[in-house]
Parts: structure tokens; sequence; C-alpha cells
């Protein structure tokens, strides 16, 4: 579904991404880890189009994505839940989702009755400003709002930050209903051990811009992404 191949990226002058090539595939969650610092939020930003690479290549189902521009990825298939969630704070729950609707032709402005299954508690709080929102809740919006487009793509980073636990089942209850959907890769930055061990299918750890270790789950560890988080 998702292939990266190549990927160099810079902030000015400063190489952030080495050649970095990654492939995700429908109804798996693939994995990204590593310490701060070594290039996991800019491989997302870059894929999603928020930032420039300065070179390689993106493709969604074989066809390519131009990355200079977020809108463009979104309309290939590609969507992306900051870290930090970014959601509209004086913008209502319902005007958040609604944003998602930019990439959509006019016949698809609607919000799948799915979106509310997956978080209920959004369907109670549809009138209710994003930025009253506890950090859970918008973490929730955030998800719901790049599903609004449709993707065949899911990017993630770290969702479980700052978040309550109860919350972190939510999200991971969700995504692992995605998942067995089948019609959707998604990749997954996280440092919380645990869930990024429970959820991952595959794994991939990034150190100094560039992909140090690949592995399945069978053959990774939980003790092993831990200390590959420790570098």
């Amino acid at each position: 579904m998702l292939d990266v191949k190549n990927l160099d990226l810079f902030y000015g002058q400063s190489q952030i991404l080495y050649g970095i090539s990654l492939a995700a595939d429908p109804g798996r969650i693939t994995t990204v880890i590593g310490n701060n610092g070594v290039g996991k939020t800019s491989l997302l930003k870059a894929i999603a189009g928020r930032h420039p690479a300065a070179g390689g290549t993106v493709a969604v189902s074989g066809d390519a994505v131009v990355l200079s521009s977020a809108y463009d990825a979104a309309q290939a298939g590609i969507a992306y839940v900051p870290q930090g969630r970014e959601v509209f704070a004086l913008m209502s729950v319902q005007e958040n989702l609604e944003t998602g609707f930019a990439c959509l032709p006019k016949s698809e402005h609607h919000i799948p009755d799915e979106i509310f299954d997956l978080f209920p508690v959004l369907k109670d709080m549809r009138s209710r400003r994003g930025g009253d929102l506890s950090g859970g809740q918008q973490q929730q919006l955030s998800i719901a709002r790049a599903l609004i487009t449709r993707p065949r793509v899911l990017l993630l980073d770290e969702p479980t930050e700052g978040i309550q636990p109860n919350v972190i089942q939510q999200i991971g209850d969700a995504l692992g209903l995605l998942r067995t959907r089948g019609d959707m890769a998604i990749v997954l930055v996280e440092q919380n051990a645990d869930f990024a061990h429970g959820l991952g299918d595959s794994f991939v750890v990034m150190e100094g811009g560039r992909i140090k270790r690949r592995a399945e789950k069978a053959a990774y560890s939980k003790a092993m992404l831990v200390d590959d988080l420790a570098l």
C-alpha cells in the first residue's frame, strides 16, 4: 500500500533523513521506533507532504505521490495524525471533523457512522469546542478527523503521548479494529513500549536519520524494543 524509497530530507543545511526506504502493507501496523531526535517525526511529515523531501519517492498502491503539498498527499490517500494533536481549539468537534472534507468530492461530505463507533465519546461532544476537550479526547478527535478523509495510509505520531491509560486502551482498540478491515496500511511512531509492541506487526528502528533494523514481531521481543528505545 505504501512504498517509500530513498527518502532524503533537510532542515536548512542539516540533513535529517538519509535514504530511508519503508514499505507498509494493508491490514498491518508498521511501527517506527527510536529515541528522540532520530528523524521519526520528520519521516512522517515528509510522507504526508508537510515538509518537502530533497530526494526519493513515495507511492500509494503503486501511484506516485506529489511530496510538495499536504493536500496532494491527502488526495493520494495519506492521512496524518500529528504529534500534539493540532485540533482547532475554537471550532466544535463537528467542525473539526468536517475539515477532513477538504480533499473529498462533494458526494462524500458526510461523517461515517464508523467514526462514532470507534470513538463514541465524540458523538456526545459534537457541539463542544475542540479546545475544551481533555487531551485524550482531543487525540481521539485528531484520529477521527484523519479517518474522515477515507485514507489508504494512516500515519500516527506518538498517539499515546500525555494520554491517560484508559484512553490509550480505547485508541489501541480502535487501531486494532482498523487493522482487521484489511484495507488500510497503518504506520505508527511510538515510544510507549507496551503500546508499540502490543499493536505492531512489523518494526523499523531508526537511529541518526537512518534505518538501523527491521524485524517482524515474531523475531522482535519487547525487551529488544525497550533496548532500541534507549539508544
